[in-house]
């Protein structure tokens, strides 16, 4: 029996990683026209104050370079914008910083360090520095979190009838992380989706819930598999689509007896 479709509409988008830095770079090296270049650094957040600017981890500035360019892409005020950040592992240097000096020097834990190891921070400072009073969502479900993340973006936007950001984004483990936890590298994409077509639309997407298993789709290019370390890579396929503007039917798994699938329009 087939599933209930739904459908959404891209008005915005990103893809942020050293070595695609955002998207009209990420765009013509995924198409071929072009070759990734060298590592760049990511930019710290220009909607931050300086003070805030300078203190801002890497899963803060990657995040958030990600949104800036879905947002204004979009062409919606961030403030109007629902907002669901998915990372499958958080602030994994911070964390390690963290319990660096909680075994050779408890007392001097910082509260800003702490704060920034929380889970849903990027959201937050995202939120705040927008004036965005609307609900935010973080999200975290392991190698699903890809997946569990966009259809929680998915959901809002139809039963919400709003606009919705979503933000994917992980970064690479550190010291002794590196045992427990396998990414590596720093990948971040973002989308803007909408429950109506509009002068933004990029391209449409249609949406299903399956009670099948699956497995996850694997990136297609070069440029995009030396990123599949990263724990965002099921993100890379979408945006390989995305890039070539052709019609893609692809799934992800939610779990082992549910799937996501997503078909895109030309």
């Amino acid at each position: 029996m087939s599933r209930p479709r739904h459908r959404a509409h891209v008005e915005g988008l990103s893809l942020w990683a050293p070595t695609l830095p955002g998207w009209t770079v990420a765009r013509a090296v995924l198409r071929g026209e072009a070759t990734a270049g060298p590592p760049r650094p990511i930019p710290p957040p220009a909607c931050l104050p300086a003070a805030e600017r300078r203190r801002a981890p890497l899963t803060v500035a990657l995040s958030l370079a990600a949104a800036e360019e879905a947002v204004q892409a979009c062409g919606r005020p961030a403030a109007a914008l629902l907002a669901v950040f998915a990372s499958a592992h958080g602030d994994l240097p911070v964390i390690d910083d963290i319990c660096r000096t909680l075994v050779h020097t408890p007392t001097l834990v910082s509260p800003t360090r702490f704060l920034h190891s929380i889970h849903n921070a990027p959201a937050g400072i995202w939120s705040q520095h927008h004036r965005n009073g609307l609900a935010n969502t973080a999200v975290s479900g392991a190698q699903h979190s890809f997946a569990q993340g966009l259809m929680e973006a998915l959901i809002q936007c139809e039963a919400e009838q709003r606009p919705v950001l979503f933000v994917a984004y992980d970064t690479e483990a550190v010291g002794a992380l590196t045992h427990t936890t396998a990414s590596r590298g720093s990948l971040a994409a973002a989308l803007v989706l909408a429950p109506q077509p509009g002068p933004h639309t990029l391209t449409r997407l249609d949406w299903a819930l399956e009670r099948s298993p699956c497995d996850a789709p694997a990136p297609a290019t070069a440029a995009a598999q030396c990123l599949r370390d990263n724990a965002m890579a099921p993100a890379l396929p979408l945006f390989e689509a995305l890039a070539t503007q052709r019609p893609a039917s692809l799934a992800w798994p939610l779990s082992a007896r549910q799937s996501l699938r997503l078909d895109l329009a030309a």
